[in-house]
């Protein structure tokens, strides 16, 4: 561990107080323009927003633009903090009389107030080769996975490859105690220094995949791999696995139920590459065992691999109008060609383990939603467990409050003519399922204190003039669907 680096956490945990370095006083400070700026890695109106916000700005300036700050005002700024100590443990470099930061150091707002994260610098602000063990900091994947985590309180959580330790910061406050485990040895010491500057306790184990935790289970299991798909090889431990094509993926879907209490939940971001002549949902789903665990595996987004190469070979700093570069890029497409790639699928898996037969379901959710998913998977792999146990038939069913009923009509020769029926939830995902006139009126006839489903059937083929068999069958899969999407729920 870097020991000057943690003792160096005290007073500068000191420094960010008295300065008031946190997200909510920085987006004042910035505005949201500048604040946006900042996010598209845009330096100048953040340095024109924070000419006059005193030492704030200053640290602004620093951490967040790498810009060259004069030794006297960043001495005052973070004081306590000695500067040959910062420097020491790695946290400034020092030239003449400026210094400029060896670490980005970002306030965060993760839903329960102000955290601060430690990762290395990146090149949104100022050119800079990326390291093979380079500690990525809070990117677009990582916010999805925090978006996408349940956060009901559970007991034990497990974040395998922690990083810069955002996901077990995170877990910290929902959980009793958390793990976290990572094989780049930088990444446990920035982790282990954001866990301090941040009073948090989190024990740290060094490792590859469940290899540090082995035997041991916990109460959930979080994880943002190493998941681009690619070459079998490491470039960069942040992204590259080691583990050619979607292995990573495969390798954690696949054993990380092996992890969970009985009743435990496991929350992942995963790759998984669509091959010509194979349904994608087959492929992911056949990582998973025949029995103990429900999963839920939803796809938000497929890239072509053209498209995957280019934004992958950018994120690592590289021009692809280098040659070195093309030639990295060339090898890796005629990769994904030799294994007749059509395309890389991105999105969350779910998992719950249980003593039961696995129910797996994978689907698409590539529309646009607002909800955080993570209770919605909670929610939805309860419902799994609900239906298990139930025949729909003998249960009573209410539309849920956010259920409306759609139709679509179009101009037809003598008049309005209805193309499409479909019921749309308006909260959560915003699923969507297309019903016929007959499943419009089953579900117009569901009540708390009704009929149960059985006997809406029948009722409804005596009024239409249907044989109940097929009817039955029909209702019973319809409403197997809506439960599980939640726009229909058990009274």
């Amino acid at each position: 561990m870097n020991r000057d680096l943690l003792s160096l956490c005290g007073p500068l945990r000191e420094a960010l107080h008295r300065t008031d370095y946190t997200a909510d006083a920085l987006l004042d400070a910035l505005g949201e323009d500048a604040h946006a700026a900042l996010g598209r890695g845009e330096p100048v109106p953040v340095r024109r927003a924070t000419r006059d916000a005193g030492e704030l700005g200053l640290l602004a300036r620093l951490f967040l633009l790498g810009d060259d700050c004069p030794v006297s005002e960043v001495a005052a700024a973070l004081a306590p903090v000695d500067l040959d100590h910062a420097v020491a443990a790695g946290l400034l470099e020092r030239d003449g009389d400026v210094v400029r930061p060896a670490l980005d150091l970002r306030p965060m707002d993760l839903g329960d107030g102000n955290l601060w994260v430690l990762s290395d610098l990146d090149g949104s602000m100022r050119p800079r080769t990326t390291a093979p063990d380079h500690v990525l900091g809070v990117g677009h994947a990582s916010l999805s996975l925090l978006r996408g985590t349940p956060t009901a309180a559970t007991g034990t959580v497990l974040d395998v490859g922690t990083g810069c330790g955002i996901q077990a910061l995170h877990a910290a406050g929902y959980a009793r105690a958390v793990t976290a485990t990572d094989v780049n040895l930088r990444a446990l010491d920035l982790s282990a220094a954001t866990f301090a500057l941040n009073e948090v306790e989190v024990e740290l184990r060094s490792g590859s995949w469940f290899e540090p935790v082995e035997g041991r289970t916990f109460d959930r299991v979080v994880a943002n791999p190493p998941f681009v798909v690619g070459r079998a090889r490491v470039e960069h431990t942040y992204r590259d696995s080691g583990l050619d094509l979607d292995g990573a993926s495969e390798l954690m879907i696949s054993r990380a139920a092996q992890h969970l209490n009985p009743g435990g939940t496991a929350s992942m971001l995963a790759s998984w590459v669509h091959v010509a002549g194979e349904d994608w949902r087959s492929r992911v789903a056949s990582w998973l065992p025949a029995h103990g665990v429900d999963a839920w595996i939803v796809q938000r987004d497929v890239a072509d691999p053209a498209l995957y190469v280019g934004t992958w070979m950018r994120d690592a700093g590289l021009d692809p109008r280098d040659p070195a570069a093309a030639a990295q890029a060339e090898s890796w497409l005629a990769h994904f060609a030799d294994n007749d790639v059509e395309g890389i699928g991105f999105g969350f898996v779910y998992l719950r383990r249980t003593d039961e037969p696995s129910d797996v379901l994978a689907e698409d959710l590539r529309h646009g939603y607002s909800d955080p998913l993570g209770g919605e998977a909670l929610g939805y792999l309860d419902r799994v467990g609900w239906l298990r146990e139930r025949d729909v038939l003998e249960e009573r069913f209410a539309v849920a409050p956010a259920t409306a009923l759609e139709r679509v009509y179009l101009p037809g020769d003598e008049g309005w003519r209805q193309v499409v029926a479909r019921v749309h939830r308006g909260d959560g995902p915003q699923w969507q399922h297309e019903v016929d006139d007959l499943a419009a009126a089953l579900l117009g006839g569901m009540r708390a204190d009704g009929l149960v489903l059985g006997e809406l059937v029948d009722l409804l083929a005596a009024a239409h003039g249907e044989q109940p068999g097929p009817l039955t069958d029909a209702a019973t899969s319809l409403v197997h669907g809506l439960v599980r999407h939640g726009l229909v729920l058990p009274a």
